[in-house]
């Protein structure tokens, strides 16, 4: 059963679910179980906005394709990943699919960095598209340790001193191109990024719901 049909004609989220569920379909990736997976994650709350970021990854003579799904309600940020898992043709098995859901209520979000890169900035107006976009989204779940030697101000110093390094969050990264994705996928995730910024910066859910 599509999510759309267990969903009443009431909702005034439905014409976004069914512009997702053409997105999941125009991806030709598993899309009634990313469907499925997407509406166990939201449950009974409106769709406020998605992004849908489709990724092929090589992997010497084979492609494994990888799917996200972001979605966000009034109080939390859903995020679907999707893998595909190929046969084992010596025991001649089937493929898998592996769909996961993560929910992330909006208030322990820490931060949401949302970067744009244009042509010609110097002739850039308000409105004009972005070439490419970048979203990241931290809640503390995990961090990445970058080290490096440390060093000294002083040249000719051969002493160790060490070794330094910074902590970052490194929780979610989307990135889209207008090459690789197409424009309207870009314009898409500024447009999510820009609203999960709105969202998790008003301190409260009781007016999440009002856009």
């Amino acid at each position: 059963m599509s999510f759309l049909s267990g969903r009443p004609s009431t909702d005034e989220s439905a014409p976004l679910w069914t512009e997702l569920r053409g997105d999941l379909a125009s991806c030709g990736y598993f899309p009634e179980l990313v469907e499925d997976t997407v509406n166990l994650g939201v449950g009974d709350e409106p769709l406020i906005e998605f992004v849908v970021h489709h990724e092929p990854t090589f992997n010497l003579d084979e492609i494994r394709r990888h799917l996200t799904v972001l979605a966000l309600t009034p109080t939390r940020l859903v995020i679907s990943h999707t893998d595909e898992q190929p046969a084992d043709g010596e025991r001649g098995g089937t493929g898998q699919g592996a769909s996961s859901c993560e929910s992330i209520g909006l208030a322990g979000i820490n931060t949401v960095a949302l970067t744009r890169v244009v042509s010609s900035p110097e002739n850039y107006r308000r409105g004009d598209p972005a070439q490419e976009a970048w979203l990241s989204v931290s809640w503390g779940a995990m961090r990445r340790i970058d080290w490096e030697p440390a060093t000294c101000a002083d040249p000719d110093c051969e002493a160790d001193h060490g070794v330094t390094g910074a902590i970052t969050p490194d929780d979610l990264t989307v990135r889209m191109s207008a090459t690789a994705d197409g424009a309207e996928r870009v314009e898409r995730l500024v447009r999510f990024g820009t609203l999960l910024q709105q969202y998790t910066g008003r301190g409260t859910t009781r007016s999440l719901g009002k856009r």
